[in-house]
Order: C-alpha cells, then sequence, then structure tokens
C-alpha cells in the first residue's frame, strides 16, 4: 500500500509547517494562552485564508473536498505547535455532525460560515457522571409544540465559551444510560437559559462547564434522528479519534526532538550526556514508541470514513488504546531526560506532555478503550 502523500497534500503539510514556524513559537503561544480568547484571532484568521476550515467539506456544500488524511495532516501540525485555537471542536466535531448527519438547510446555513472562520463550535457531551461512555446522557430534551426544552448540564466543553454554537446530545426517550433515545441539537450559545463558566485547562486550552435551564430550540435544530443520534455521535467520534491520535504523533514527535537536542548541548562530567548509553536506551524507545504511534494512526485515518461500523469501532479503539500508551512513555522519558528544567513552567516539554495526557483522557483512555477492544475480540473478527 502506498502511503506517499499527493503532490497536494505535500504542499499542504508544508505551507502549514511554515506558518506554525514561523508565527507560534513557545513564546508567541504563551501571548497567544494569555489573550482573553485564550487563543489567537490572527492565527484563526490565517487558517481560514489557507482553506483549513473549508479541508473536510464537500465541494458541493462549499468546501474543498478534503478527507482523513488531510485533516491527519492538520492536526499532526497543530499539535507539533501545540496550537490553542479551536480547529478540532469546530472543523473536526462541528463539521463532522454537520457532514454526516445535517440536512441540506443546516450545510447550507453553516458550512460556509465554518469555512470563512465566522463560526466557532463546541461539543458539550460530557456530562458528570457519563465517564467515557456516550449512551450516558442526562440532560432533557423535552417536546413542546413545535420546539424542544432542553434541562441538564455538561462538563469540560473544549472551547465551549467562545463557540458560537453548541452540538449537545439530550435524551428524548429513556433512562440515563438507554442507547436509544438520545438527540443531538444544534444550540445557540447565547439562547436563553444557556449559561456557561470558561476557564483555562491543564493543557492551556480553553473549557466550559455548560447549563441549560429550560432552554428552548427549535425542531430545525435538531441533527439526525431525535430518538436515535447515538450512531451519529459515535461516528463523529470515530473520526474524532482518527483527527486526536494525528495530533498526538505531532504531540510525541515534537517532545522526542526537544529530548534529542537537549541530550546533544547538556554536559555532565564534561561529556554531553547523549553519549551515556542508558539515555540513548531511552530516546530510542522514544522513537519506538512514536513510529508505532505513526503507524496506527495511519491505520485509523484510513479507516476513519468506513462504513463498517463494527471494524472502524475496533480501529479506533486500538488506535487510542495505543497512542494513550505511547504518549505517556514519550512524555515521561522526555520529562525524565530533561531532569528538573522539564518541569518547569518555562520550557515547552512538559507542556507537551500535558497535552498528550489530555488527548489520552478525551474520549475515553487507553484503558477504557483497551477494555472494549478486548469486549469486540480484539482488531481481527474470530
Amino acid at each position: 500500500m502506498d502511503f506517499d502523500l499527493t503532490e497536494e497534500q505535500s504542499i499542504l503539510k508544508d505551507s502549514l509547517g511554515r506558518l506554525l514556524a514561523d508565527n507560534y513559537t513557545f513564546e508567541e503561544r504563551k501571548r497567544f494562552m494569555a489573550s482573553p480568547e485564550g487563543w489567537s484571532q490572527e492565527m484563526w484568521a490565517r487558517y481560514a485564508e489557507m482553506g483549513l476550515m473549508a479541508l473536510p467539506f464537500a465541494e458541493s456544500d462549499g468546501g474543498i473536498g478534503g478527507g482523513p488524511v488531510e485533516t491527519m495532516i492538520v492536526m499532526e501540525a497543530l499539535g507539533q505547535a501545540i496550537a490553542l485555537e479551536p480547529y478540532f471542536p469546530t472543523v473536526v466535531l462541528g463539521g463532522g455532525f454537520l457532514r454526516l448527519g445535517g440536512n441540506s438547510d443546516q450545510k447550507a446555513e453553516f458550512i460556509g460560515q465554518i469555512a470563512e472562520g465566522s463560526l466557532k463550535f463546541a461539543f458539550a457531551q460530557v456530562e458528570r457522571n457519563s465517564r467515557f461512555d456516550l449512551h450516558h446522557v442526562e440532560t432533557q430534551a423535552r417536546k413542546d409544540g413545535g420546539d424542544y426544552v432542553l434541562s441538564g448540564a455538561k462538563s469540560v466543553v473544549v472551547h465551549g465559551d467562545s463557540a458560537d454554537k453548541l452540538i449537545v446530545t439530550a435524551r428524548t426517550a429513556g433512562g440515563p444510560r438507554d442507547p436509544g433515545g438520545i438527540g443531538v441539537f444544534l444550540v445557540d450559545a447565547n439562547t436563553p437559559g444557556v449559561s456557561r463558566r470558561g476557564y483555562t485547562m491543564q493543557d492551556g486550552l480553553r473549557g466550559a462547564e455548560i447549563s441549560f435551564d429550560k432552554a428552548k430550540v427549535p425542531a430545525s435544530a435538531v441533527i439526525g434522528d431525535p430518538e436515535n443520534g447515538l450512531p451519529l455521535v459515535s461516528r463523529v467520534v470515530d473520526q474524532a479519534i482518527a483527527a486526536l491520535s494525528a495530533e498526538a504523533v505531532g504531540v510525541m514527535s515534537a517532545m522526542h526532538a526537544l529530548t534529542l537536542d537537549y541530550l546533544k548541548v547538556r554536559k555532565q562530567f564534561g561529556v554531553p550526556i547523549g553519549s551515556f548509553q542508558v539515555l540513548q536506551h531511552k530516546a530510542v524507545d522514544m522513537y519506538v514508541a512514536l513510529e508505532q504511534a505513526r503507524s496506527i494512526t495511519l491505520y485509523a485515518t484510513m479507516m476513519a470514513d468506513s462504513d463498517d461500523d463494527l471494524e472502524r469501532a475496533r480501529a479506533m479503539h486500538a488506535t487510542k488504546t495505543e497512542i494513550g500508551r505511547g504518549g505517556r512513555l514519550v512524555g515521561e522519558n522526555a520529562i525524565q531526560l530533561h531532569g528538573g528544567v522539564g518541569m518547569t513552567m518555562e520550557y515547552a516539554v512538559g507542556h507537551y506532555f500535558k497535552r498528550a495526557t489530555m488527548i489520552d483522557l478525551t474520549f475515553g483512555d487507553s484503558g477504557h478503550h483497551l477494555r472494549a477492544l478486548a469486549d469486540l475480540q480484539g482488531t481481527l473478527a474470530a
């Protein structure tokens, strides 16, 4: 199988890499984080100019017609810069729901605005008792004439404080853990009854706690089937896991590169510490974990658009398991080989490890996905 990038994909990778290398140094990132939004409006506009926001959408919907490989390229580059902008919740998650579940009116209204960078999304799915289960939904959506009334609360909504639109899972029927009776709603963030409390998360990204107190939304705000939205959620999350894995590869590659550079310049007993064999072994372990993560991310990318729900689920469980393990190994070794400086806020490597840790926890950590993979009898059908 040919894994080489096409000419257009190579241009995308090189152009985005240059943009981030020139404008997203670690010092610049700290400045962006200190801004009121917690990310760079200027860089967001640059992404839109490059066409990154339009990348995964069909040309007929106003997009560029890219696929999972193009998303992988973008997410890996953003991971190398530990970029703060809401690309993942807006384009990957919000765009994913529109692409896979939106009707023609919803696509016509929102995709163009996403493509030009004027509309930001957030996925409000996690609840206090839900852990990593997509089907655990306690937020209620009660039918009221031609509208729905939402009541409940969502936690750790990534970039939920700056989003213009919220994609919310809410229960239209059944009990808190029933797979049926889950609807997906597109809610304007300024809807009466919606309140948000924003904060900075451990990795520097913005998060929010969001509550819904009898927030009324029209029936036109439903994405897909209001009684059977879980399959759509699962498919979008599977594609999101592939994208997150690509970001993790970017994060891991940056940690590995920073560590190798440090081993070459840090001296002890008059020689670079990279000459010590035991440290060379640890650097090799990091490289092996990085390449394993890169390989399984390619696998997830190839499976992201699969219509076979079971095989796609197997691929994402396996990928998330390996990405979590690999990210932890690379991060722990990077911190250890840097010594005390690796744990300081003034040095980049610790920030990369924080992001790797948060990626592991998003949509289920490595242990959760390993158990799910075991329940499916591994990556290959018996």
